[in-house]
């Protein structure tokens, strides 16, 4: 999920010098620029809940949500149907056991488009997102320090990457960057997400640009990007 930008999926493992493989399954963004729709996005549950349907494109139900985020079942349930609302995500076909209904992401790709407005609601979306990834990180910091405490001797391949970087951009180079950089991860999205390659690790990215409006001691002109 993303904010005036495209989302991306999980991760593709390539084969050693094999090109990636750009994803090849129908594609349909569903863009979200109702204030009022964005605000109903505030909620870490929702946001934890699209980002599930849309990046593992699978059905889930309510119960199975509730249980990922910590909620109720019927809790999950209000939820789903208020996502339901803006066509953020549709019943899914129902199971051999139809006991309980499935839901599923209204299409492959999701963007929040508040149209550049100054403070707008889509800034406490960006706030949960952070949380969110701050809640990723703790996480795996703490099975990190399980494994070493178990004594296990084989220390897992570093998984974590953080990266700043401070540019200097012109609007039509920050339009390029970021086509680039979702180009890219298209080409790493599973073609099929129903099957996962072997000996791949569910991993979570995330990329971000925002003006800088620090303004150094003798700076001459334009504004610098993150």
């Amino acid at each position: 999920m993303s904010t005036d930008t495209p989302s991306s999926g999980p991760a593709e493992t390539p084969q050693p010098d094999a090109a990636p493989r750009r994803r090849t399954r129908p594609e349909k963004k569903v863009e979200i620029t109702d204030p009022k729709a964005i605000r109903a996005l505030a909620h870490a549950a929702r946001l934890e809940v699209i980002s599930e349907l849309y990046s593992t494109q699978s059905s889930r139900t309510a119960t199975e949500l509730a249980q990922q985020t910590g909620l109720t079942p019927s809790a999950m349930s209000y939820h789903l149907r208020a996502l339901q609302k803006w066509g953020i995500v549709v019943p899914a076909e129902p199971s051999a056991d139809a006991r309980e209904r499935r839901w599923k992401a209204a299409g492959t790709d999701f963007a929040i488009n508040s149209g550049g407005a100054v403070a707008g609601p889509d800034f406490a979306v960006i706030d949960l997102e952070l949380d969110a990834f701050r809640r990723r990180a703790s996480a795996y910091a703490r099975a990190r320090d399980e494994h070493r405490q178990r004594g296990d001797s084989s220390e897992p391949a570093p998984a974590v990457l953080l990266a700043s970087n401070l540019l200097y951009l012109t609007a039509e180079q920050r339009n390029e960057l970021t086509e680039r950089v979702f180009d890219l991860l298209r080409d790493y999205e599973l073609d099929d997400p129903s099957r996962i390659p072997p000996g791949a690790e569910r991993t979570a990215t995330m990329w971000s640009m925002i003006p800088d409006d620090r303004t150094l001691p003798g700076a001459s002109g334009g504004h610098e990007g993150t």
